[in-house]
């Protein structure tokens, strides 16, 4: 009975996201010309996908030295498995629903480097905290330079929403320490058959992962690669921009980026089809950018960001399975029992 409400829960979620996508995608394409997007989609300059990719590559990369970064020192797992993990993390979510990604690339660390799960599932909050204040961050900074943007008035709000969290959540890690996640694992723990001493461990792990919002040394780090990441990717959104000859500045590809990734807080079908056009389409409006020459950018630009993470994740997981096997064949009987994985130590 459980797994059937397991399923159908699963069911549930997935044609949820699926209306959500087809809603937005309605609206993104809904007073296009299609001849005109085709048109568009056939005289741009694809080379100008040639320096769009190479930046984006940098933009992974920096993006895998920031979560590295984030981890205390003491337990930072080293940057080849923290990148693979990563790429892990994006093939799945291109290919599953709202954003399973996340704890794909968790459990892919764990088995890499034994890292602990609950630790680096704070790290990916911590992530996801910062990137949503360096977007609003960036927004803001750059409104003087941009030309009337109707949704400021949402993200003022959601900037002083995610502000207030952090701010409480600094303010709770400096004061108490882990206390209040063993707090909270001790209430679990009261379950029957469920053990306390390692939920209590999983929770030292945990606030451990938030180490950015107590560590000085750790947030001197990250906060600039996270702004270097997010401008990297708008330079690489720009360049393809060229290739479609619209003529505007770099804030739009600033402002493609922000708007797209801050509409992804919302959990949406795989690669966010749909949502993330809608979100370009509103954003280059802004610009005068008409619907059709917008959806034909909108769909290259989706498609440079989503089919080399396909592959690359793809062959990442391959990788990552090919160095469990070899584990499974390598295990010493005396630590491992016969046929099973190295178990990471940690929780």
């Amino acid at each position: 009975m459980v797994e059937t409400g397991h399923n159908a829960a699963r069911h549930a979620l997935a044609a949820a996201l699926t209306a959500l996508s087809l809603l937005f995608g309605y609206l993104a394409v809904r007073d296009v010309q299609w001849g005109a997007v085709w048109e568009a989609l056939r005289t741009s300059n694809y080379w100008w996908l040639v320096p769009s990719l190479a930046v984006l590559a940098l933009t992974v990369f920096l993006k895998a030295v920031r979560w590295q970064f984030l981890f205390a020192r003491t337990t930072r797992p080293p940057l080849i498995p923290v990148t693979t993990s990563l790429l892990i993390g994006h093939f799945f979510n291109n290919v599953l629903p709202a954003r399973a990604g996340e704890a794909a690339r968790v459990v892919a660390l764990r088995l890499q480097t034994k890292t602990s799960a609950a630790e680096a599932a704070g790290t990916v909050v911590s992530e996801r905290i910062l990137d949503v204040l360096a977007l609003l961050a960036l927004l803001f900074m750059a409104s003087p330079f941009l030309p009337a943007v109707s949704w400021i008035a949402a993200a003022v709000a959601l900037a002083g929403v995610t502000l207030a969290c952090s701010v409480v959540l600094v303010v709770v890690l400096g004061l108490f320490g882990s206390r209040p996640f063993r707090a909270v694992a001790r209430l679990f723990a009261r379950l029957p058959g469920v053990p306390r001493e390692p939920l209590e461990r999983a929770a030292d792990n945990l606030a451990r992962g938030f180490a950015v919002f107590r560590q000085p040394r750790i947030a001197a780090i990250a906060v600039p690669l996270t702004l270097a990441s997010w401008l990297s990717l708008a330079l690489s959104f720009w360049l393809v921009m060229i290739g479609f000859g619209l003529d505007v500045g770099f804030g739009a590809g600033l402002l493609v980026v922000i708007a797209t990734n801050l509409v992804l807080i919302l959990p949406s079908a795989p690669a966010a089809v749909g949502v993330f056009e809608a979100a370009t389409l509103v954003a280059l409006k802004t610009y005068g950018v008409d619907d059709s020459s917008a959806l034909s950018y909108a769909i290259v630009v989706h498609a440079a960001n989503v089919l080399p993470f396909v592959v690359l994740g793809y062959v990442a997981l391959h990788w990552h399975m090919r160095s469990l096997r070899l584990a499974r064949r390598t295990a010493t009987p005396a630590t491992e029992a016969p046929g099973a994985l190295p178990t990471p130590p940690n929780v």
